[in-house]
Order: C-alpha cells, then sequence, then structure tokens
C-alpha cells in the first residue's frame, strides 16, 4: 500500500522504509518552536528532568509574540525567563521585541522550515508549515521540552483525507475563504488525528499566503496537520527565503485516505464564521445586518503582506464607520517595513484605523483590542470561542480581510461588493 505525503515524511524521519495509520513511532525533529506562553512551562520541564543542554542551537525556535511588547509585569517576567534560557543554551533563533513576529508568519519567512521537515512547536496553529509541504503541528510544553532535549518527539502516524482543489477563486475570495467553507463543510472534530492533504489543478491559482491560512486553520477541523502538494510556487518561495536543503515528498498513486473531497474554487463565496465555532459558518449573502464593534485585520492566520493589500485596497479614500474601532497588525517586522514603503499605513491612518507592531494580542484576548460585554467583533484570526477575544458575552466573527475591512467601513458584517 502506498503512502501520502505525511506518512512519507514521517517514515524518512523515523528511519523507516514505510508507515502506516496508527502506528507508533519516533521521529528527528528539524525545528522546535515555543513562544513567551508555553516556553516558559517547557523550561521548566527541561530543568525539572536534570537537563543542561539543548540538542541543536540552530534548531529550536523561541518566539514571544502573544503578550508582546510586554503586556504587564508578568508577561515582562515570562518573557525574560525564556530569553535567559535562550542565552544561556546558546540558542540561536531566539527573537527579541523589534526582531520578532508572529511566531507562524516569522519562522518561513526567516527560511527556517522547508518542504519536508518535521517540525513541532508549542502551539497549536503550529499546522501552518504544512502550506511548505512539511509535517508541522502542534505539541504541549512537555513534549517541547523533550524535544529540545532529544532532538525526537513520538507521533501516531495519521490517517489522512484529501482535499483535490479544482477551478478559480473568485474576485474577493481568499485562501481563508476556502478554508472557513471546508471547517462548515466537515466540522470542528471532521479531521480528528488526521492529516489533510491539499492537492488539485485548482492549486495554482492559490499564493503562498492563502497556504499559510489554509494549513494554519486545519487545527480548528481537528487536524493534526495541513500538507499542500509542493509545487513551482513553493519551490520558488523557499529559493526567496531559505538556503536549508530540502526534500520534496509526493503521494504515492495508490495511498490510502479515509476520504476525499472535491473542491471547485469557483463556486465559494465570501465566508464568515459565526460565534462561537469556525464551523458555524455563513456565506456573505446569508449573513444578516450584523452590526459590529471592532475589526481586527492580523494574525498569523491573515497579517500577511497580501492581506494588507486586500485591506487597503477597500478602505482607500473610505473611513472606517464611527461605531467602529479597526486593528490592523502586520505579522512581522519585514511585513510592516514592506506595508509601510507601499504606502499601505497612509491608507490605513487616513481612513482611521490603529496600526500596530506585529503581535498576537486580541486574537487570545491578551492585549491590543479587547471586547467588552456585549460587543462583536469581525476578526481573520483563527479562533471564535466564549470569551476568546476578551468577556465571554462576547461576540468573534471569523472572516477574511476584505470582509473584515469592508465591515470596518459599514459598521456591520459586509462583503467589498457592498460598498
Amino acid at each position: 500500500m502506498g503512502m501520502t505525503m505525511t506518512q512519507k515524511i514521517l517514515a524518512d524521519h523515523s528511519g523507516q522504509k514505510s508507515v502506516k495509520a496508527g502506528q507508533l513511532i519516533s521521529a528527528k525533529l528539524d525545528m522546535v518552536l515555543g513562544n513567551d506562553v508555553t516556553t516558559p512551562v517547557a523550561v521548566k520541564e527541561f530543568r525539572k528532568a536534570g537537563l543542561n543542554k539543548v540538542f541543536d542551537i540552530n534548531k529550536i525556535a523561541i518566539v514571544p509574540d502573544h503578550f508582546t511588547p510586554n503586556k504587564d509585569i508578568k508577561s515582562a517576567e515570562q518573557v525574560k525567563f525564556i530569553r535567559e534560557f535562550a542565552r544561556e543554551m546558546g540558542i540561536v533563533n531566539f527573537f527579541e521585541i523589534g526582531q520578532m513576529g508572529v511566531e507562524h508568519a516569522l519562522l518561513p519567512e526567516k527560511g527556517l522550515v522547508v518542504p519536508g521537515d518535521v517540525v513541532i512547536g508549542a502551539d497549536s496553529h503550529t499546522c501552518t508549515y504544512g502550506a511548505l509541504g512539511a509535517f508541522s503541528t502542534g505539541v504541549g510544553s512537555t513534549d517541547m521540552a523533550a524535544g529540545m532535549a532529544s532532538g525526537e518527539a513520538w507521533f501516531k502516524v495519521p490517517e489522512a483525507i484529501r482535499f483535490v482543489l479544482r477551478g478559480k477563486p473568485s474576485k474577493w475570495v481568499s485562501g481563508k475563504d476556502v478554508i472557513l467553507h471546508i471547517i462548515g463543510m466537515i466540522g470542528v472534530d471532521g479531521a480528528l488525528y488526521k492529516s489533510m492533504e491539499f492537492t488539485g489543478e485548482g492549486l495554482k491559482h492559490l499564493s503562498m499566503d492563502d497556504r499559510f491560512a489554509m494549513a494554519n486553520m486545519a487545527i480548528e477541523a481537528g487536524g493534526k496537520n495541513g500538507i499542500f502538494e509542493v509545487d513551482e510556487k513553493t519551490l520558488e518561495y523557499v529559493r526567496e527565503h531559505s538556503t536549508k536543503p530540502y526534500k520534496v515528498y509526493k503521494a504515492d498513486e495508490d495511498a490510502e485516505y479515509e476520504k476525499t473531497y472535491e473542491i471547485d474554487l469557483s463556486s465559494i463565496k465570501p465566508t464568515v464564521a459565526f460565534p462561537h465555532l469556525p464551523e458555524n459558518t455563513r456565506t456573505i449573502d446569508e449573513v444578516g445586518d450584523v452590526k459590529i464593534h471592532q475589526v481586527v485585520i492580523g494574525s498569523c492566520t491573515n497579517g500577511r503582506i497580501e492581506d494588507l493589500r486586500v485591506a487597503a485596497e477597500i478602505l482607500k479614500g473610505r473611513k472606517i464607520h464611527p461605531d467602529v474601532r479597526c486593528i490592523i497588525i502586520p505579522a512581522t517586522q519585514k511585513i510592516w517595513k514592506q506595508a509601510m514603503n507601499e504606502g499601505l499605513f497612509d491608507i490605513f491612518v487616513d481612513a482611521g484605523a490603529a496600526v500596530s507592531t506585529p503581535t498576537c494580542g486580541p486574537c487570545l484576548g491578551g492585549h491590543m483590542g479587547i471586547l467588552a460585554k456585549g460587543e462583536r467583533a469581525v476578526a481573520t484570526t483563527n479562533r471564535n470561542f466564549v470569551g476568546r477575544m476578551g468577556h465571554p458575552e462576547s461576540e468573534v466573527y471569523l472572516a477574511s480581510p476584505a470582509v473584515a475591512a469592508a465591515s470596518a467601513v459599514a459598521g456591520r458584517i459586509a462583503g467589498p461588493e457592498e460598498l
């Protein structure tokens, strides 16, 4: 029996000719990632085990991005703790404030992940790097500690679901709409502990930024990982950003999939996930009159340069609705600088939006845009659980940058074509 992309990567990294779904393996790691929330716990476990050396100072990345720039004293102490650990261990990829970005936008940009890698991160959205044809998945802080020490991790080889993408998305439809459509179709546990494998001729119409957004939200369907077939767009991105050696894995013709879904990209409309689950989706023509108080454009899902360009295209020459606060957060310093140089900041500020330094901030209800009781936000983030962005009686509606920007102007959930 043939193997899927994920199974081939795991077989190679576990030193086996083949693996099958359900098999327990120990695989060598190419990157271990942590942030300011999860790394302190990992460091304590690392110390508790009596360890004093990491397996490879180049294969660990620590990115303080959640409560930074330091929100309060506790946040400052957390970052100080992991900064000192990184210095003590000689970890090369510790990204200080001013250098850091939202971790899942930063690592690909820095060339730290390439096709064929096995990556674990103590953050559930580590699945983002599947856009590059890597196996990447979120783990707990104890697994991060073990990975930092040994360079290996245990996995149960996942079953796979194949998504065959066909056609071309329409003007205002992005990767965010595609993945929300898929989650709405299969549910938040529709891919539970499974590999979501994306292929098909429709891939050529999805940019790398689209693919990062889609892989990022594989976890919102319960997926172990999301992974895209590597094509010329992937390789062009890798050549531009990395000097690391890479390996392209293709699924065998006779690979076994639990299910195969055919997705016609041309039929997908701008899609919004209503509270309080990403599966609670409606197309833009079904949303009704939902007044809002805040819009957040950013995050590890949609804080990349294409996202900001789309928002600017819609906001140019328009004003944010007087009842709405609009917060725009470029995901890395490089993206921030590029947006500034392209004149996007002028458009945002003239429209009445606030532009932030890179941070996860509001996505997790941390800082930089907390909701009060009864408030509603449209966000380009990835989760809309109860209390996710603030008060338990606030609401978060997940959408693309195009819908978010249009909603900021309209003062209600709206598509760009309504302006």
